[in-house]
C-alpha cells in the first residue's frame, strides 16, 4: 500500500475511533499529528505513547492506555500491509 493510501485509511480510522466523543471531524490537527507519529514510529506501544500526548495535549483530558494500545495497533498493522479498516 502507498504513503497516500495509508495516510488515507489512517485519517479515516482516527476520525472513526472519536476518544472524546466530540464526532466526525472534530480531531483534523491530531489526526494530521498521529499520521506523522505513525511514519516514524516502528512498535505499537511508541505510537500508543505519542497518540496518548497527542490528544491529551489538546485536549487536558486523559485517555486510558488500552484505548491508545487498540488504535496504535490498527494503525500499525495498516503501515505494514496486514490490515485495511475499511
Amino acid at each position: 500500500m502507498e504513503t497516500i493510501e495509508i495516510n488515507h485509511f489512517a485519517a479515516d480510522l482516527l476520525d472513526r475511533w472519536d476518544p472524546f466523543n466530540h464526532g466526525p471531524g472534530a480531531y483534523e490537527t491530531e489526526i494530521a499529528e498521529v499520521i506523522t507519529a505513525l511514519h516514524d514510529a516502528v512498535h505499537p506501544s511508541e505510537l500508543a505513547e505519542r497518540i496518548r500526548l497527542i490528544y491529551e495535549q489538546s485536549y487536558e483530558l486523559w485517555i486510558p492506555h488500552e484505548a491508545c494500545m487498540d488504535i496504535s495497533y490498527k494503525l500499525i498493522a495498516l503501515k505494514y500491509g496486514a490490515g485495511c479498516p475499511l
